[in-house]
């Protein structure tokens, strides 16, 4: 009989991101950053620096510092507001990051990035680029999400799901979400007293998913909702993910020390950078519904033929980013296809000898070929 697998360990890690939520950084009686706690998370990072971990933060607070400066204490802000307290708030981040980590002699860097930087492969790969040399010359990148320029849209919407994505972006093996619960529970322990905490999450099955609930009132927008969507991109992409309880002083060490945490264990076989990129993506452009067979197919490692295809929604071009989901609408897959969607829709149910006579030229053989496809 087996035991339980083991937990990660920060002592272990080799590249980390930590994820820092608006409630741990600003004061909300006085619209400040909690300097005194930003030290402590500082001389954690220094001792995990000494260890040789390269560590990067996902921070936000810029929009709740800048809240009273602007006299925006009313209570949801518009997007131009938004933006706005952004613009002026993220000089009081970078400001309040670059002194904590001065006192470790550490040196931070700014980044701010948008949904289109993971979406986009070529900004994507750029980013990567940045952060690698940042953390070769042994910088603390500290990221957030570009408030400034990014709209209702196309905006993460959490800071959670771009911690993961920088995670997989660095080639983290470990990503800490710093949160105000120690993990994961069957219910919410705050109403349930019957609810269990879950020290170590194996896979992210439906009813691990189906535990994460709607976003707590106040700066933050996350939840546990987020974080799950979180781990689920992490762990595809080789990363284990812990949520743990950061309020108080040296939250990093306490882990260190054995804090009471959930961990998210990392898939056994890491993607591919490519599928890991596909995975990972926010905004698929389009859906492409298939039968059984192809879906029976889809899981053994076969590509996407156009004869198992039911349906076609969306208006995406060839290249975009596309789920693949049953005729119930269960997502399937995520792939790129090698189609736009009017052709798709032109060669859906049809065997691929068809498609020249079809289309009047000859294309692939596959709507999504196996290299451009991923299994969820």
């Amino acid at each position: 009989m087996t035991g339980r697998p083991a937990s990660p360990s920060l002592s272990s890690a080799r590249r980390l991101v930590i994820k820092i939520g608006s409630a741990l950084v600003v004061d909300p009686e006085r619209a400040a950053p909690r300097q005194a706690w930003l030290a402590s998370v500082a001389e954690d990072i220094a001792q995990l620096r000494r260890q040789g971990t390269d560590v990067t933060v996902v921070s936000s607070g810029a929009i709740a510092l800048a809240r009273h400066t602007l006299g925006l204490t009313h209570g949801a802000l518009r997007l131009p507001e938004k933006q706005a307290a952004a613009a002026v708030g993220q000089i009081s981040l970078a400001q309040a990051w670059s002194q904590a980590l001065s006192t470790q002699s550490l040196t931070a860097a700014q980044l701010l990035l948008t949904p289109d930087d993971t979406e986009d492969r070529k900004r994507y790969l750029n980013a990567r680029a940045t952060l690698d040399t940042l953390l070769g010359l042994g910088c603390v990148p500290v990221i957030n999400e570009n408030d400034t320029i990014a709209t209702t849209e196309i905006r993460f919407g959490d800071n959670d799901r771009l911690a993961a994505r920088v995670a997989q972006m660095t080639g983290a093996d470990q990503l800490v979400l710093l949160s105000d619960i120690d993990g994961l529970y069957t219910a919410d322990p705050r109403t349930n007293p019957d609810a269990r905490h879950l020290p170590v999450i194996e896979a992210m099955t439906p009813e691990i998913e189906a535990m994460g609930g709607e976003p707590p009132p106040g700066y933050s927008s996350g939840g546990m909702r987020t974080k799950l969507l979180a781990a689920g991109i992490a762990t595809r992409s080789g990363c284990a993910m812990a949520i743990a309880l950061g309020k108080q002083n040296h939250p990093l060490r306490a882990l260190l020390d054995g804090a009471r945490c959930s961990w998210f264990l990392p898939q056994t076989c890491a993607q591919t950078a490519r599928k890991q990129w596909i995975a990972g993506s926010l905004t698929p452009a389009g859906e492409i519904m298939i039968d059984n067979g192809a879906a029976d197919a889809l899981r053994h490692g076969g590509s996407l033929l156009p004869a198992g295809v039911l349906g076609v929604k969306g208006d995406f071009t060839q290249g975009d980013l596309v789920v693949v989901t049953d005729n119930g609408g269960r997502v399937l897959a995520r792939g790129l296809s090698a189609y736009d969607a009017d052709d798709a829709r032109l060669i859906a149910g049809h065997r691929s000898s068809e498609l020249a006579e079809i289309l009047g030229w000859q294309g692939r053989d596959e709507i999504i070929h196996r290299d451009d496809l991923v299994v969820v």
